[in-house]
């Protein structure tokens, strides 16, 4: 190939390149951006918190007969026709907002992991389960988000934090004292998506709680000292 075609090919070569880059950065801007305050939307194949309260709502109204799983699979979504039918609800077969509130569903989001959000998450952290091991200190902060996503506890961080009688922490004096710094890793580490406990909300001590009715809620696996639960 002689000198002119290389030089050519070679501009050819970096006027292709430039398109594509173009055409990339304007089909990311085309994209919608996600709205934080976005209304959560269970349908077919999701998983997580609120598809266990949908479950676990329709059950107490005699509409769903199986076990809770927190899967959005072929028996939960025809509960929900039949609840929305009974309801004369839009038959989507999708728990929308309208749904949901007739269900008598409220959800909170993971809150962002901003200073103020990691500090508070790390301080019921350094407060329950210092000295535990990082991934415990870490499950604990789980517990505490998934708790926000829950239907039964409060919708934020603080409001799941200082909920009455939640934490022994808060009133015994452990939560005002010095934050570790693993502590602080571990809520990071949490506030971005971490959860070693795949969706636990309670957790305990078995040498140090007689509370009969965490005793008998369903042990998905040991960390520490420390057993977690749904």
């Amino acid at each position: 190939m002689s000198r002119i075609n290389m030089r050519l090919f070679f501009r050819w070569f970096a006027v292709m390149v430039m398109a594509v880059a173009l055409l990339t950065a304007l089909a990311y801007a085309m994209i919608p951006a996600v709205r934080p305050d976005r209304q959560t939307i269970s349908s077919y194949g999701s998983r997580g918190a609120e598809v266990r309260a949908i479950q676990e709502r329709l059950k107490e109204r005699g509409l769903f007969h199986e076990d809770i799983t927190g899967y959005y699979g072929d028996k939960t979504r025809e509960a929900v026709l039949r609840f929305q039918k009974q309801q004369g609800i839009s038959q989507t077969g999708t728990a929308g907002p309208v749904t949901l509130k007739a269900l008598g569903i409220s959800v909170g989001d993971i809150p962002p992991a901003t200073e103020s959000n990691i500090y508070l998450l790390a301080r019921i952290i350094s407060a329950e389960a210092r000295g535990e091991p990082y991934v415990g200190q870490v499950a604990v902060g789980a517990v505490v988000l998934n708790r926000v996503e829950h239907p039964s506890f409060p919708d934020t961080l603080s409001g799941v934090i200082y909920q009455n009688g939640a934490f022994t922490a808060i009133v015994d004096g452990q939560f005002d004292q010095p934050i570790s710094d693993s502590a602080y890793n571990a809520a990071r580490d949490a506030l971005n998506g971490w959860d070693p406990t795949d969706g636990c909300i309670y957790y305990y001590n078995p040498a140090k709680t007689s509370n009969k009715f965490i005793w008998s809620r369903p042990v998905v696996m040991t960390i520490g000292a420390h057993r977690f639960c749904t």
